[in-house]
């Protein structure tokens, strides 16, 4: 059960962008088809490290 909480509150929080700020939105997607393939993997990379280091914290 808590395991589809926090699926439904990342869906909620990812989905709040292009609902309110659509325009804001596109912009974004469009710089990020700019970068290199090794950018977005190190983005990647540093998203998963924050997250993993939340949940770490959080217990």
């Amino acid at each position: 059960m808590n395991g589809w909480w926090i699926l439904g509150g990342v869906l909620l929080i990812e989905g709040l962008m292009p609902l309110l700020f659509t325009q804001a939105w596109r912009q974004t997607f469009e710089k990020l088809l700019q970068l290199r393939d090794g950018q977005i993997r190190f983005i990647g990379f540093l998203s998963v490290l924050a997250g993993l280091l939340i949940l770490l914290f959080s217990r």
